[in-house]
């Protein structure tokens, strides 16, 4: 006869792996739609080709802020992946007596809600730079001085107190779930937000090297991508960061005299 422990570890394994598999399902569908060019590519001549920037009407709007919740669903979510998982075994222990737990997907969602928000602001920044004739087809930046700068700040931010203090928060799952608990759907969903804030004052200004690398330049994604988990999991992840701050600027620098 199986005994209450044992049928209790093999529940809560259970659970990590639905948790887990649920999590690379999401992630590998976001970059598998990625890879099919985001909606964003159009035929011609029998190859694929970045579709022209056109009239912002409502569907292309849509369709570009689609194109973004989706890439930072790809880039930020495997980052995210141990504090999901962290939660999901937490909130199983506590259910199992009798506290009123949501399960990891409320969490998740609002982490991701956060990153939606900022999808939407980088529509917005989208939007105002091909105005201004600022964005290659590619959709970067066409103005060497606009991007030297983007990577000095962004090399500098790198060192700064707030990036250093959400940083931390990142990287201690454990420490985040300690300080950070609240129980119910609206609370996991809250604290999904708040994690998710921490996470967006780590890696913001490195997402915006999105518009110096190339928006549709999937070996730049993939590269911030890793970069972005190397910085919260790797043990040596936040003096990675600052190395990455140093030569940002350094890059900067070395192409702002093109500039002019």
């Amino acid at each position: 006869m199986m005994s209450d422990g044992s049928w209790m570890e093999r529940a809560i394994r259970r659970e990590r792996m639905l948790v887990a598999g649920g999590l690379l399902l999401v992630i590998a569908s976001c970059w598998a739609y990625l890879l099919n060019g985001a909606g964003t590519l159009e035929e011609m001549d029998g190859m694929l080709m970045p579709m022209s920037s056109g009239p912002w009407t409502p569907g292309h709007a849509a369709l570009m802020f689609a194109m973004w919740a989706v890439m930072m669903g790809a880039m930020m979510l495997p980052s995210a992946a141990p504090m999901i998982l962290l939660y999901a075994a937490i909130a199983r222990g506590r259910r199992a007596k009798g506290h009123r737990v949501a399960n990891a997907g409320i969490f998740a969602a609002g982490y991701v809600a956060v990153w939606t928000v900022f999808s939407l602001a980088a529509v917005a920044l989208q939007f105002a730079l091909e105005r201004l004739a600022l964005l290659s087809s590619m959709m970067e930046l066409t103005s060497i001085l606009l991007a030297a700068l983007l990577l000095i700040a962004a090399g500098i931010y790198q060192w700064t107190p707030l990036k250093q203090a959400c940083l931390r928060r990142c990287r201690s799952p454990l420490e985040f779930v300690l300080t950070q608990w609240r129980e119910g759907r609206r609370g996991a969903f809250l604290m999904g937000v708040r994690h998710g804030a921490y996470c967006l004052g780590c890696c913001w200004m490195l997402m915006l090297l999105l518009f110096v690398g190339g928006i549709m330049n999937l070996a730049w994604i993939a590269g911030l991508a890793a970069f972005v988990l190397v910085e919260k999991l790797a043990p040596a992840g936040h003096w990675a960061g600052r190395v990455a701050g140093m030569l940002l600027v350094g890059w900067g620098l070395a192409i702002l005299p093109g500039a002019a």
